[in-house]
């Protein structure tokens, strides 16, 4: 919005605003004390007594009145990154919050930020698809929007929207998701690791010293930088070790069902395997259902090695129960993060990391505690 700034003076006894929660409620103003705008200065000649109060009681309603639209104005101006007194425009592109426990918790993360409450006007917009967020995007642009936050259903095809930002000057910021594109072409970018999620995930597993790895791979929504990243490093390992064999890699499209059904098929196929790897706590939760219509048992020191990531509070708890292996964190809470990228561009300042990478970490079923289940839980 700095470079959109628009100079406006408004009289003091005009402004009158208080501020709007992200839950919505109607915006309120205060009318001007009764006889504001018609009270005629006092006649000298007038000089009964009546007419003095009445004049007395005008100045201090005039000055109370100034008060309160000082005070409101303030008030507003602190709740605002910007100090002009206007919303800042920002188009929200994300993935369906639907898709996991972890989307639903970025979804809320960034709506409660980006409110009017805290000098914002937001549109959101949802897609799975790279070819429709896209068409949100241009048409965000088209609008006239200050800042473009993304969460690219895809790593391809952002060069044009990103471009068309640039020239027009919206700032674009990337989040939870990497995308293929030139650097100049976005602010910053506030992202998981995915490569170093899946890097923890493998590491952790080859720890667990399996004479052989007979692995159920079920991957996310193909072309994600969620599923390239994690799949990478088992891809890698499984080239290089001789014991370690990928039964199936599908993918479950980040799906409880899918993943169930995937399982499935391999159970009917009488075809031998000790690990699932899944890309998500939701397809997790989708094979255990699988192996669990089959008598097979799973978790600490059972048949089956189960490993989720996203770290969904009830996916910890079946770690806590044994139920489950292990669970890679994937950090959901972005907003505060873009909020202050933002507040540094609106005030002129270079940003410090133009790639912005959260801290994760891997949690073992044999040493979480309580203690992590709450505070990793989302």
């Amino acid at each position: 919005m700095l470079k959109k700034k628009v100079a406006m003076l408004l009289a003091a006894a005009m402004v009158a605003a208080t501020v709007v929660g992200c839950g919505g409620g109607e915006e309120k103003t205060d009318a001007p004390a009764d006889g504001a705008t018609t009270d005629a200065p006092a006649d000298d000649a007038a000089s009964d007594d009546a007419a003095d109060d009445a004049a007395a009681d005008d100045a201090a309603d005039d000055a109370a009145d100034d008060a309160a639209a000082d005070d409101a104005a303030d008030d507003t101006a602190d709740a605002k990154p910007s100090g002009d007194g206007e919303l800042i425009k920002v188009g929200v592109i994300n993935n369906d919050p639907n898709e996991s426990g972890y989307r639903t918790a970025n979804d809320k993360d960034l709506q409660a930020m980006f409110c009017e409450a805290n000098g914002y006007d937001a549109d959101f917009q949802y897609s799975k698809k790279n070819d429709e967020q896209i068409t949100y995007a241009q048409n965000m642009l088209a609008e006239g929007i200050d800042y473009l936050l993304i969460s690219a259903a895809d790593t391809a095809g952002w060069d044009s929207v990103l471009q068309d930002a640039q020239a027009q000057g919206t700032s674009v910021i990337l989040f939870d998701r990497v995308i293929d594109a030139d650097e100049s072409l976005y602010a910053a970018s506030i992202v998981s690791d995915m490569e170093q999620e899946g890097k923890t995930a493998v590491d952790w597993l080859a720890e667990q010293g399996l004479d052989e790895y007979n692995i159920i791979h079920i991957q996310g929504q193909m072309g994600t930088a969620a599923q390239q990243g994690r799949t990478k490093a088992l891809d890698e390992k499984v080239a290089a070790e001789d014991n370690w064999k990928l039964v199936v890699q599908q993918t479950g499209d980040w799906n409880a069902d899918n993943a169930k059904q995937v399982v499935q098929s391999v159970i009917d196929s009488g075809e031998k395997f000790n690990v699932i790897y899944a890309e998500n706590d939701d397809m997790a939760k989708g094979a255990v259902a699988a192996l669990d219509a089959a008598n097979i048992s799973h978790g600490v020191d059972k048949e089956v090695i189960i490993m989720g990531f996203d770290t969904n509070k009830w996916a910890l708890e079946e770690l806590l129960k044994g139920n489950w292996n292990y669970d890679g964190q994937c950090n959901p809470f972005q907003a505060k993060y873009i909020d202050d990228v933002i507040k540094s561009l609106e005030n002129g300042e270079e940003i410090a990391e133009k790639t912005i990478v959260m801290d994760e970490i891997g949690l073992d079923a044999k040493t979480i505690t309580q203690e992590q289940v709450d505070e990793f839980g989302i």
